[in-house]
C-alpha cells in the first residue's frame, strides 16, 4: 500500500514538473533574448524553486541545509557529491548564477534543452574525454570570469545512496587555473530521490555545505585531496537510513 502511495504521489510531482518545465522552458525562450546573462538565472531559479516546494508537496520531501553562511558572493567551483538529479535542481537555485555543465545531447530535448542553451551551459562530449576535459577548462575559467559559479560532481556519474565513488580531478584543474576556491557540499539526496526510478521517497534530504577550500598554491591532485578528506570527515551526512518526515 506504501509502495502504491508512494508511486500515486511521484506520478503527481512528475506532472506538475513536466507542466512547470515546459511554462518555464517557453517563458525563457521568449524573454532571455532581451535579459542580460546574470539575469537570466533569477527566472530559471523561479523553475528550481517551483521544484522543490512541489516536491514537499506532493512527496513529502524536505530539506535541512547546513553552512548556508559558507557560500561566498563571489564565484567559485562547487564540488558536490552526486546522487540524484535534486542536488542539481538545487544548488543552481541556491548558488546563482551558476553555470550549467551537461552532456550536449540534452541540449536537444523539445522545451528544457532549447532554453538551457541559452543559458550558456558547457556542454560537453563524454565518449570523448579528453575534449570534455579541455572544454571544461576553457570554458569554465571564463565563466568563472563572466561572474557565474560552476558546479560540477567529481564522481561523475551519480552513485548509490550512501556511497561515495572515486573522485575526478576535472573540478580541481578548473580551480587551480581559474585561481578559484572550491566549495565543497555533501549530501543523501538519492535516500528521497533515489537515481533510475520516478518513485521519490518522503523524508529530509540533509545537505552540508563545507569552508571554501583554496586553490592558491596547490595543484589539483592537493585540491582533490582536500575535497575527499573533507568528505571523509562529514559522511555522517549520507550514511544511515533515510530521515523519516
Amino acid at each position: 500500500m506504501s509502495n502504491a502511495l508512494n508511486l500515486l504521489r511521484s506520478l503527481l510531482f512528475y506532472t506538475g514538473y513536466f507542466i512547470a518545465t515546459i511554462i518555464i522552458s517557453v517563458t525563457c525562450m521568449t524573454v532571455f533574448w532581451f535579459i542580460p546573462l546574470k539575469r537570466r538565472f533569477v527566472i530559471y531559479s523561479l523553475w528550481c524553486r517551483f521544484v522543490l516546494f512541489w516536491l514537499r508537496i506532493t512527496c513529502g520531501v524536505r530539506y535541512d541545509i547546513q553552512g548556508e553562511e559558507n557560500i561566498p558572493d563571489h564565484p567559485v567551483v562547487v564540488l558536490s557529491t552526486h546522487q540524484s538529479s535534486w542536488e542539481t535542481i538545487y544548488l543552481y537555485y541556491a548558488i546563482s548564477p551558476v553555470c550549467p555543465i551537461l552532456k550536449k545531447e540534452l541540449l536537444k530535448i523539445p522545451f528544457w534543452g532549447w532554453a538551457m542553451r541559452l543559458q550558456k551551459p558547457i556542454a560537453i562530449d563524454r565518449s570523448k574525454p579528453r575534449e570534455a576535459g579541455r572544454s571544461l577548462l576553457v570554458q569554465g575559467k571564463q565563466r568563472l570570469l563572466d561572474g557565474l559559479s560552476v558546479v560540477i560532481f567529481p564522481e561523475g556519474s551519480r552513485s548509490p545512496a550512501g556511497t561515495v565513488k572515486n573522485l575526478s580531478r576535472g573540478g580541481a584543474k578548473l580551480a587551480v587555473s581559474a585561481n578559484a576556491m572550491a566549495l565543497p557540499v555533501i549530501h543523501n539526496a538519492g535516500d528521497c530521490w533515489p537515481a533510475h526510478t520516478i518513485m521519490k521517497k518522503p523524508g529530509v534530504i540533509r545537505v552540508r555545505i563545507g569552508a571554501p577550500i583554496s586553490s592558491e598554491g596547490k595543484s589539483a591532485t592537493e585540491v582533490t585531496e582536500a575535497y575527499s578528506q573533507w568528505l571523509a570527515a562529514n559522511m555522517d551526512v549520507i550514511s544511515g537510513s533515510p530521515n523519516k518526515p
